[in-house]
């Protein structure tokens, strides 16, 4: 599954050169099958090499629009992050394969990435990657695998700076990462930021009611304002 994302900051880097954001936060919310128009949506408006560095081919609305309705939510992990507006702008797909590849390397898990082109140089590939990694060791994964096009050097990089071991053959790459056994402070650290993701969103979600609500009654005015000027005349 290929990775995408123009970000040059690695897992765990600073999300900006302001040193009062370095460590800003990232809400990083699970999403489900509710999520499907979202997600199609999302990966509708990547432009044909973004769609070929993501899947390793150019990607037509009607491919994509069956990668969708394929994801299975209750074997697979989906990660997105949201703008204020509620638009998907950056999402992760963390697969779990029924039986690993190399029954050497152990439980494995693939990640793929994509942030749209408006939403990048702030990490945001690097925090879904840091998540995935969270999120994959506190289920008994122990290797995470990904595959890219080697063109696609600011994933690998991100990849490469987690400790992950690139083997490249010819213009595909394929990185692993071994991961540590989960731990309690792990399992709370988890816990912690899909609670405080999640009250993000409602807060997004009743902002964007409000919005709505507003936009209505300015039309509304608008409307009867008009019709009194023409009754005027």
């Amino acid at each position: 599954m290929a990775l995408h994302d123009e970000s040059r900051l690695p897992a765990g880097a600073p999300v900006a050169n302001d040193p009062a954001a370095r460590w800003a936060w990232v809400p990083i919310r699970s999403l489900g099958p509710r999520h499907r128009d979202r997600i199609s949506a999302h990966l509708i408006s990547l432009d044909e090499s973004d769609r070929y560095l993501r899947f390793g081919y150019p990607a037509t609305d009607t491919q994509i629009c069956k990668y969708v309705d394929m994801l299975d939510f209750d074997q697979d992990e989906v990660f997105g992050i949201f703008n204020r507006r509620l638009e998907l702008i950056a999402m992760a797909h963390l697969a779990h394969p029924s039986t690993p590849a190399d029954p050497a390397r152990g439980t494995m898990a693939e990640f793929g990435v994509s942030v749209m082109r408006k939403a990048r140089g702030r990490g945001f590939g690097a925090r879904l990657f840091e998540h995935a990694v969270l999120h994959a060791r506190n289920r008994g994964v122990q290797m995470l695998f990904i595959h890219a096009l080697s063109e696609n050097t600011a994933m690998l990089k991100i990849a490469r700076n987690a400790g992950a071991t690139v083997e490249r053959d010819g213009p595909e790459s394929d990185a692993w990462l071994r991961l540590p056994p989960d731990t309690f402070v792990s399992h709370v650290e988890e816990m912690m930021g899909e609670q405080a993701a999640e009250f993000d969103y409602q807060i997004k979600r009743h902002a964007s009611h409000v919005q709505q609500i507003l936009d209505a009654i300015s039309e509304v005015k608008a409307h009867i304002s008009k019709s009194h000027h023409i009754a005027g005349e």
